[in-house]
């Protein structure tokens, strides 16, 4: 192997094969550098080469940290025997330049979208910054930032110093006070310190000019239009009469007029898009990575572990040959909710931001939050309902130009200008964001969205509520469920499934609506049908597994256990059974006591637990012990003393019905109770899994609604939400747009955590928000530039090994490697003879490190 391709190998993600290969042809080369001592300089991306290391730590640090991404001409480990230090304590400058000096340069160019040397080299830039504009001032004003050492040898320069006060500011959280009292600090604790930003303000200026920035539109506070376009200088709201100002904002002018001061209502933060993925193709970085999905994906027709390799991505490439033939195109993924900007407060207020997705990425990037694109930053107090497409004109506009008109991008990979066109695949969104983004009544009776006007409801009446029992009609025509009247609604069964509908017939029942404030269906025609490949989409909204999994669990946890106010078995379920007709033996049986009271007594059902079998249940939760970072302590929500689970989150939920529930209830319910359990825990298992097969999913499609039939055979109608019957759907949206990790609500909660983390003025909200992610923008993007440091790209786990504690590093096992530190008091424990074996016949089959003694 030529020393080309060992480096070749090396850029591969850290897990992938060929880096291995890589690492193991590094070390061969490097051989020839060992001291005297046997010891070799780390070029992984914590020591950067600063530390002398046994070749087995540095093989080590290698496979597990990486090594450092601008470490092309390997000067250090033989390729320029000339630039090797003689001194372990010192770097010559030669290396510190490419270490920082030169990392900054290229950042200052991929930011402007500009290649080649320095337009300054041969002149004095002290004699003043050259430049016809304010863009080209930045540029020149941060080259010379990126060349200006803090004093003669340090490494780093004043554009590096500020990236890196600015990456701690954002990730620890600090305040602006604390940030100007720092700054005070190093002013005087550093030679020419009088160089260095005075405050906050100043910083922020120089950060700013690597910024994208973000564009403020006035909005009615009624959500009625946005003052911006034609009616950007209009006063009051065209549609409801409402002030575009604060009320009690106004004074009089010497002519008795009113003037008005200019604080606006409500103020919408619109973060241009354009700009945003352009600079995902300007940095050498991330060019190559967005097109992960064409050159790098690995393609098999039988195996869905990407949006790339679903049949609604296909099918939009078909549709559209033109995009789908240019691999740089981007495709992009919408999502929205609302949260609390102030945290646990008891307030009401409700922030809206609009998130996109880039999936040209590969998985490991496209949903981290460093990823993520904040489009549109929706102001509170009040959620904008059905009138969020009002906010997203901005957006939408820009969508529909980047794919009729497209935009011209430098792709700094290929070192070649294209145009780029962006297509809308899909949208994300809890259930209530679905029916506001798609315009469909999620409230009445027929409010699943995929079985359209098919739906089939009954309004109970002593629940009052809406229950979804029509589960039958989903099996095969010769069921013997179909036929069965006794252990279901007293009924035969032989309506066909609804069909889902295509764009086109869901448009044209749209627009045949008459009354959308009166309709049981749609309650208005959105803004996403503007675009102009909309209507051909095979999915244009996601249901979100996060949310349904957990009301499934709420539903059958609270009913296993008989929570109060969660429980689907109680009182006025029985006697809905009992106006049905079905069911006797669980019927309601009323009694008399002596003294007249009237009172009732509800027969144990198939899944009623006695108490020591509910704090049985309740102990096996609460001894559970799981890997540090595999799920919260849910031992937390346990009340052993009342046998009850209190304040379980969606992620607890999720670790319940996949893996804990099955062996938490084996033994205290009737086996057919429990295999109907079992096989729906299984499905949801099977549909969120990483890599879904075709073949597995087509099975699961068919055999949910078996699954389904059984459970309305066990539970009463009240089990029936419309959150237990939309798990009918998951299995074919899994099927159509591929693994369900790419389309729930998971990655995006976790993305509004953060934004909330970065209110700091809680009478302006979202200002701080927009401020924060801006600079974040630019502290994401100059973090590809700086080796050396714990940044965002290359943050460690919580409990990962300590990196200097080498002394005991044995050559990996993939199967033995170590991933955090032991947590608690160590025991001891003596296993039998049998576990003995189970665990020698576990590694046998298991670990691919000992396949090679079996052969």
């Amino acid at each position: 192997m030529d020393l080309n391709t060992i480096k070749e190998n090396l850029t591969f993600p850290i897990k992938a094969p060929q880096y291995r290969v890589g690492v193991d042809g590094f070390m061969s080369y490097a051989n020839s550098t060992l001291t005297h001592d046997g010891r070799l300089r780390c070029p992984c991306v914590k020591c950067v080469n600063t530390k002398l290391l046994n070749p087995d730590d540095v093989n080590y640090h290698l496979l597990q940290y990486g090594i450092m991404r601008n470490y092309s001409t390997w000067v250090f480990h033989g390729e320029s025997v000339d630039q090797v230090p003689t001194s372990t304590s010192t770097i010559p400058m030669v290396e510190k330049e490419t270490l920082t000096h030169m990392d900054m340069r290229q950042l200052v160019h991929d930011a402007f979208g500009h290649s080649g040397d320095d337009p300054y080299i041969g002149g004095d830039m002290d004699e003043g910054i050259p430049g016809p504009n304010k863009e080209a001032q930045s540029f020149y004003s941060l080259l010379k930032d990126a060349k200006q050492e803090l004093w003669p040898g340090c490494e780093l320069t004043l554009l590096s110093l500020i990236v890196l006060l600015f990456h701690i500011k954002s990730t620890n959280k600090w305040t602006n006070k604390s940030f100007n009292d720092f700054l005070q600090i190093l002013i005087r604790a550093i030679p020419n310190g009088a160089n260095l930003p005075k405050s906050f303000a100043d910083a922020r200026k120089v950060i700013e000019k690597l910024g994208l920035g973000y564009v403020k539109i006035h909005a009615c506070p009624n959500h009625c239009q946005l003052f911006w376009k034609d009616k950007a200088n209009d006063d009051t709201c065209s549609v409801c009469g409402a002030s575009r100002w604060k009320s009690g904002r106004e004074r009089s002018t010497s002519m008795g007029r009113k003037k008005k001061k200019g604080v606006p209502a409500k103020v919408l933060r619109y973060f241009p898009l354009k700009p945003r993925l352009k600079r995902l193709y300007m940095s050498k970085h991330t060019a190559a990575l967005m097109r992960w999905h064409d050159e790098e994906r690995i393609k098999d027709d039988k195996v869905l572990a990407h949006p790339a390799d679903s049949e609604a991505w296909k099918s939009f490439d078909t549709r559209y040959p033109e995009f789908g033939n240019e691999s740089r195109n981007v495709r992009l993924g919408l999502a929205s909710d609302g949260f609390n900007s102030f945290g646990m407060m008891s307030s009401t207020y409700s922030c809206w931001p609009v998130v996109l997705v880039p999936y040209n990425l590969p998985p490991w990037m496209c949903l981290k939050q460093s990823s993520l694109i904040l489009s549109t930053l929706i102001p509170g107090p009040n959620s904008p309902g059905n009138k969020i497409d009002v906010y997203l004109q901005p957006l939408m506009e820009e969508l529909i130009e980047l794919w009729n008109i497209r935009t011209e991008t430098y792709d700094a990979s290929k070192n070649e200008s294209f145009n780029m066109r962006v297509g809308l695949l899909w949208t994300i969104s809890d259930f209530p964001g679905y029916g506001m983004l798609s315009g469909w009544n999620v409230y009445a009776d027929k409010a699943c969205p995929c079985c359209n006007i098919d739906t089939d409801s009954k309004c109970l009446d002593n629940g009052h509520k809406y229950c979804y029992m029509g589960n039958r009609r989903h099996l095969d025509d010769d069921h013997p469920f179909r036929r069965n009247k006794s252990a279901f609604n007293g009924q035969e069964e032989f309506r066909e499934a609804p069909t889902m509908l295509t764009g086109s017939e869901e448009l044209q029942q749209i627009r045949q609506t008459l009354d959308f404030d009166n309709s049981n269906t749609w309650k208005k025609e959105n803004i996403f049908w503007s675009l102009p490949y909309w209507e051909s989409h095979l999915i244009r909204h996601n249901l979100d597994v996060m949310h349904i999994e957990k009301n499934v669990c709420d539903n059958v946890v609270g009913t296993l256990l008989n929570l109060e106010g969660k429980s689907k078995d109680n009182l006025k379920a029985r006697k809905d059974l009992k106006k049905w007709g079905i069911r006797e033996e669980l019927h309601p049986i009323e009694k008399i006591s002596k003294s007249g009271i009237k009172r009732y007594e509800l027969p144990p059902a198939p899944y009623t637990m006695s108490k020591d079998e509910k704090r049985t249940f309740c102990k096996t939760l609460y001894d559970i012990k799981v890997p540090n970072g595999y799920a919260s302590n849910i031992s937390r929500c346990v009340n052993l003393q009342q046998a009850k689970l209190l304040g379980l989150k969606s992620h607890d939920c999720h670790i319940l019905m996949q893996q804990i529930l099955p062996v938490a209830l084996r033994g205290l319910l009737s086996k057919d109770v429990l295999a109907v359990l079992f096989d729906l825990c299984g499905y949801f298992r099977d549909i969120c899994s990483k890599n879904l097969d075709v073949e597995e999913i087509k099975r699961l499609e068919a055999h949910i609604p078996i699954i389904m039939c059984h459970l309305e055979m066990i539970f009463p109608p009240s089990f029936f939400t419309i959150m237990a019957h939309l798990v009918f759907h998951l299995a074919t949206q899994a099927r159509i747009a591929g693994p369900v990790l790419f389309r729930w609500m998971y990655f995006i909660e976790r993305y509004l955590g953060s934004l909330k983390s970065h209110v700091r003025n809680k009478a302006h909200p979202e200002a701080s928000i927009a401020e924060a992610i801006s600079a974040l923008e630019c502290v994401n993007f100059c973090s590809w530039y700086i080796e050396g440091f714990d940044l965002i790209f290359n943050l460690f786990r919580r409990k990962t090994e300590d990196a200097s504690d080498t002394s005991d590093i044995l050559e990996e096992f993939t199967f033995f490697s170590k991933v955090g530190k032991p947590m608690g008091k160590p025991s001891t424990r003596t296993i039998s003879q049998m576990s003995k074996i189970q665990a020698h016949h576990f590694v046998l089959f298991n670990c691919p490190d000992v396949t090679e003694f079996l052969q």
